[in-house]
């Protein structure tokens, strides 16, 4: 993922893109953000599944015990 921060001229989302030694900063739109958002959404859904899971394997393996 992007390097996003706060654009300090304007204070909108904006992504920090160095070119011969500058900092340039490109404004990222809303459609854009909101795409991520998602993405970020489905991988922690995803990681909090497996993580369920393993943890319910977990449990009956100390039930055997």
């Amino acid at each position: 993922m992007s390097n996003t921060i706060d654009c300090p001229t304007c204070g909108g989302k904006s992504k920090i893109i160095e070119t011969n030694g500058e900092n340039c900063f490109k404004v990222v739109d809303k459609v854009e953000l909101l795409k991520k958002v998602i993405k970020l959404k489905k991988a922690m859904t995803k990681f909090q599944n497996e993580a369920t899971l393993l943890e319910e394997e977990l449990n009956q393996l100390k039930i055997k015990k």
